[in-house]
């Protein structure tokens, strides 16, 4: 049981989605920190000085200055603003991943196209090569009516 773990841990994949999981994690934060250090103070100033992350609906008694102060006091509440900041954050990932993974297929190289360099005997369905003029196979002459196909190697 233990040599089977080993293989499955060592395996490409698993590596690949660990180191995955950890990059992730830390780009998260970086995204975080865009969002609301960067783009979330211009958007409140433009929206007359709203701070998203301070935008609550207080489900109980009381009335509080800040999300903070209702938390501090154990108040339950409905937090909003966070999951807008939250919608942000997601969407700026998203948009970033997707433009990762469009100039990531835009450098691979697209396999390029060989030309045929085999053919098929009309008569006995053998392979032989593209110039040859008789079938190795039955011995029958050939024209240009063969069948040309790609080789799978």
């Amino acid at each position: 049981m233990w040599n089977e773990f080993k293989t499955f841990i060592m395996r490409g994949n698993v590596i690949d989605l660990a180191i995955g999981v950890i990059i992730g994690a830390a780009f998260s934060k970086i995204v975080t920190s865009l969002v609301d250090d960067v783009i979330m103070p211009p958007i409140g100033l433009l929206l007359g000085k709203v701070d998203f992350s301070n935008l609550y609906i207080n489900l109980g008694k009381g009335n509080y200055a800040t999300l903070a102060d209702a938390q501090k006091a154990g108040a339950a509440t409905l937090n909003y603003g966070l999951f807008i900041n939250t919608l942000i954050n997601f969407c700026i990932i998203a948009l970033v991943i997707f433009l990762v993974v469009k100039q990531i297929n835009r450098l691979k190289r697209k396999e390029e196209v060989k030309a045929p360099d085999t053919k098929e005997c009309k008569y006995c369905l053998s392979t032989i090569p593209l110039r040859a003029v008789k079938c190795q196979s039955c011995t029958a002459d050939l024209n240009d009516d063969a069948v040309v196909r790609q080789s799978s190697e």
